[in-house]
Order: C-alpha cells, then structure tokens, then sequence
C-alpha cells in the first residue's frame, strides 16, 4: 500500500514546479479556506448524527461517543492502510456503548450504501441540471464518470437488496452459518454463526423505511457541506468552478479514495488535480496547491480530533493496529 501511494505521488506531483505550488497556497483567500474548514467540521458533526440515528435499532447511543468513535475511526484511516477505521470506529463505540461492535460495523456498511446513493445522486443532478457545457470541455473522460457513476449506482441498489434480506431474520442468518460445522470445527462454526448473527440485526434500519428515508435525508446535508469544503478551497485558488461543479468533483474524489492508501494519499490529490484542470481549467499549479490543502482539510480535522480522543482511553497507534486484526468484536471488548 505504501509502495501505491507513493507512486500515486508521484504521479501527482510529475511535472510540477513546486516553487510555483507554494506561491499559489500563500496566495490563496483566507476567507474562503476558513469557509472549507468550518464545513469541514459541519459534516464531521452530522456524520455523527446520521450514524446515531442508524444506531438507535441496536440501543440507544448518545452523540458524544458517536462523535468521537467517527472521529476516531477517521484518524485511523487517515495513518493506517486498508481503511481500518472503519473497523475501529465500531470497536471504540462499544467500549461506550451497550452494543456489539460487529452490529455497528453493520451501520457503517449501510452508511456507505447510502454515500454512494446520495454521490450519484448529486452526480445526476449536476449532469442534467447544471452542467453548462463542462462535460463538452472533455466527453471521453465525462463519459467515463457517468458509466462509473450508473455502475456504483446499480451496486448501491444490488447491497440494499442484500441487506434488506439479510435484516428479515438474523437468527435465521445464524443458524445458516453455523451450518458450516459440517466443513470446519463446530466452535469456529459457532462463532461464524454468532458474528452473523449480530452483523444482520446492525441493519434493523433497512427493514424500517421511514429511518432508512431520513437516514438518506440526512446524507445530503452532509455530502453538500462536503461539497462546501471543496468548493471554497476552489474559490480560495482562484478556481473557476460553480457550486454544482463541486458535485463532478466528490464523485472523481470518491473513484481517487477508492485507492485504500492511507489518508488517500496520492489518489485524492490525483483525482483533484484532474478534476480541476480537465473540467475547469485550472493551471496546474492551482490545481496541485489546491488538491493539497483540500485534502489537508479533509483529513486534519478529524485525525487531530480522532488522536486527542484516542489518547484520552490511552489508545495508540500499535493499538489501533492489533483492534484492525480482531475478529470478534464484542460489547466493552476494545481494550487500550
């Protein structure tokens, strides 16, 4: 993974006058960086809220530890490979809260299901309301994040499916695993079976439409602040990219984040520095400046947040690689 990200670097920074790069971020507007910040922060804050709300099938979880477990979890991705806060997340959240982990983590499945509904969403918007003739600057590659758009789409489709299958019956689910004693040991067969179990009770929220409507209502708060952040960063360089432009540029973020470096590094800045140059005409050295401080901001905030949290239970960077590796995640089973 370190070896990917550093290629993606490279990539991202061939050609650059770096000279150039650090006169456009000094040059940059204050007043909009402090708007990127600031809803930066705000999707932080209902992130968390969301999440509580999918929570509350499983028990009652307050806001504050919603709050810092995402924080949390968010740090983790940011320093350590493969996206492992996401598993984190749930495991700091059971150490507060009355619930499995393996239940939470269900959430977080869902809660990506619902981002990729709510990204192509905005997507479509942009393609068939506001686009004024930016996908003619450049139809090969606009084509090619419409098909990808349509593709995450019909697979966001094919997971609610799944998971609304799969919340019909959880002990049906784990009786099913435990069948597996016939090919491995009973005890592994056992646990399979539990973990299941507990996994399909976490997406309560998909057999109850009404949380799942305001679940997703609340993802479009969070994904337009998001597109807030970048579109002030945009501004602060001088960009001249529209608000709604913003929504072409979270959808090549999410296909760049998709690389599991940690942080993203190298395929945000990537897919910025595309995004900005190929459909707004950005220079590169906007483009690059940019990319760095947008990705700087994207990340900061929670992974300072997220440490501070972290130290406070006297969890450390070994210890949120060994919680990476458990398997079976138990109420109050994260451990400093």
């Amino acid at each position: 993974m370190l070896a990917l990200a550093a290629g993606l670097v490279v990539l991202f920074l061939r050609n650059v006058d770096i000279r150039l790069v650090a006169g456009e971020i000094l040059r940059a507007r204050l007043r909009w960086l402090a708007v990127s910040l600031a809803a930066t922060l705000l999707s932080l804050v209902i992130r968390s809220f969301r999440w509580q709300y999918l929570l509350e099938p499983l028990g009652h979880a307050s806001f504050s530890n919603a709050f810092r477990a995402t924080a949390v979890g968010f740090a983790a991705s940011s320093i350590l490979p493969a996206r492992a806060g996401e598993v984190i997340r749930p495991y700091f959240l059971a150490r507060h809260e009355n619930m499995t982990a393996t239940g939470a983590f269900a959430t977080i499945i869902l809660e990506r299901v619902l981002d990729v509904l709510t990204v192509v969403t905005l997507l479509a918007s942009f393609i068939f309301i506001f686009d004024k003739g930016v996908g003619a600057s450049n139809q090969t590659a606009f084509a090619a994040v419409k098909w990808a758009g349509l593709t995450a789409l019909a697979g966001a489709i094919v997971a609610l499916i799944v998971m609304f299958v799969l919340a019909g019956d959880p002990a049906r689910l784990g009786r099913a695993m435990t069948r597996l004693e016939q090919v491995v040991p009973s005890a592994l067969a056992g646990l399979i079976g539990r973990v299941a179990e507990k996994f399909a009770r976490g997406l309560g929220a998909v057999r109850r439409p009404g949380r799942l409507l305001v679940a997703l209502l609340w993802s479009f708060p969070l994904w337009l602040s998001i597109a807030v952040g970048l579109w002030g960063v945009a501004m602060a360089f001088r960009i001249s990219m529209p608000f709604p432009g913003s929504f072409l540029l979270i959808a090549l973020l999410v296909i760049g984040v998709a690389v599991p470096t940690p942080g993203a590094i190298g395929g945000f800045h990537e897919a910025f520095r595309i995004g900005a140059t190929m459909f707004f005409g950005a220079s590169d050295g906007a483009a690059v400046g940019a990319a760095i401080v947008a990705h700087l901001f994207s990340i900061g905030p929670a992974l300072l947040l997220g440490l501070l949290f972290a130290a406070q239970v006297g969890l450390n960077l070994s210890g949120m690689r060994r919680i990476a590796a458990e398997a079976d995640p138990e109420p109050h089973g994260l451990k400093p």
